[in-house]
């Protein structure tokens, strides 16, 4: 009895079962399934509707979609976290196409021109301003160049209507043109490069951009012509006489050897505490390769526009100092070489820097101004 009421009670549920079926289409009815793995969502695709901007320390569950807002990309969660860095933590976010977006990544409407010595964190976008391209902090840094810094940096393809690249004259932001400068050194060595000299300008934004275009123009001529005297016309790279002992006492001593510090680059720089200063200042390593300074034709402008900046040498100005405030090219001069040609010095070789900056400033016709010698 108890058999026969089961089999019944089976039939009549078959029947309604098959009721049910025909009401809803042959629906499956399943367990929901369980939140997808890391694997199943690592490559994935789809909308962005849901997205939301990433935010440090709120909890992400797999699956969730975010936009990352340094760089305007997408991520997946692969694992459930709280609020890791996708840019960092790849085991907890994926890259995530989203469909029916552009093709081209962010605007890059978040990054900032980027600036020598300001402090940057990984993910940070940026402008440089020589060349108008855009690169991605890979490493946190305090204000390396991208050009140059390329652990620190990589270029940033996923910006969409950005500039196509750097080009010469007023393309560049700088006040002598890629025409002028081949003019003033038709037989440079090929190393020192016009893109050079530009890509190392932001390391020094004030750089012939103080003081209205006259001086702007005189400031442009003096260096070049001091760099003129200092190689030849851009034809020496290395000092000729390199068996000098350029290692003063310092506790950072010598380690490239005592002899190794010999006249490198634009304007020569010599002795083993310039090239520590100079590798602090712009984020390289120069006390113990000083060679950098002649197989890497931005940062040997870099060291230039360092020393042109930044020192006084034995004089009492900056030689960028002496050209905004009106002291006059002399005053380059002295900063540079002292009274081994002021002062009575070595006049034929002052009055050649001051022939220099003469037919340079010819070229950008300007005026060069007052107080020519020392």
């Amino acid at each position: 009895m108890t058999r026969s009421t089961h089999t019944t009670g089976r039939a009549r549920l078959l029947v309604l079962l098959a009721l049910l079926a025909g009401v809803f289409g042959l629906t499956t009815f399943a367990i929901p399934a369980s939140p997808a793995s890391a694997a199943a969502v690592a490559n994935a695709s789809g909308s962005c509707s849901g997205a939301t901007t990433w935010t440090a320390g709120t909890y992400y569950n797999v699956g969730a979609i975010v936009e990352y807002p340094s760089n305007g990309d997408y991520y997946v969660a692969t694992n459930a976290n709280p609020g890791y860095d996708p840019t960092i933590s790849t085991w907890y976010w994926s890259p995530y196409t989203c469909s029916g977006s552009s093709s081209g990544g962010s605007t890059c409407s978040s990054a900032t021109t980027w600036v020598a010595g300001t402090y940057y964190n990984v993910g940070a976008i940026v402008e440089y301003p020589a060349n108008g391209q855009y690169y991605i902090a890979t490493n946190a840094n305090p204000g390396y160049d991208p050009t140059i810094s390329t652990w620190y940096w990589s270029p940033d393809t996923s910006c969409t209507g950005s500039s196509s690249g750097g080009g010469g004259g007023s393309s560049s932001g700088f006040v002598v043109s890629e025409a002028q400068f081949d003019q003033m050194f038709p037989n440079r060595n090929s190393f020192y490069t016009y893109s050079g000299l530009v890509s190392a300008l932001s390391a020094y934004p004030a750089f012939a951009t103080t003081g209205g275009t006259t001086v702007e123009e005189q400031e442009a001529a003096a260096f070049l012509a001091n760099v003129d005297h200092e190689t030849g016309g851009l034809v020496y790279i290395n000092e000729i006489d390199q068996s000098g002992d350029y290692c003063a006492s310092e506790s950072y001593g010598c380690p490239a050897g005592t002899t190794a510090y010999y006249g490198r680059g634009p304007l020569q720089i010599s002795w083993n505490f310039n090239y520590e200063a100079a590798g602090q200042a712009i984020g390289q390593d120069l006390l113990d390769n000083p060679n950098l300074v002649s197989t890497n034709a931005a940062i040997s402008w870099e060291t230039a526009l360092w020393y042109w900046m930044t020192q006084t040498g034995p004089g009492t100005m900056t030689a960028h100092n002496a050209m905004v405030n009106g002291s006059g090219f002399g005053q380059t001069i002295w900063a540079i070489n002292g009274s081994v040609e002021c002062n009575g010095g070595d006049t034929a070789e002052m009055q050649d820097r001051v022939n220099d900056y003469e037919s340079f400033t010819s070229i950008l016709g300007v005026s060069p101004g007052g107080n020519l010698t020392c």
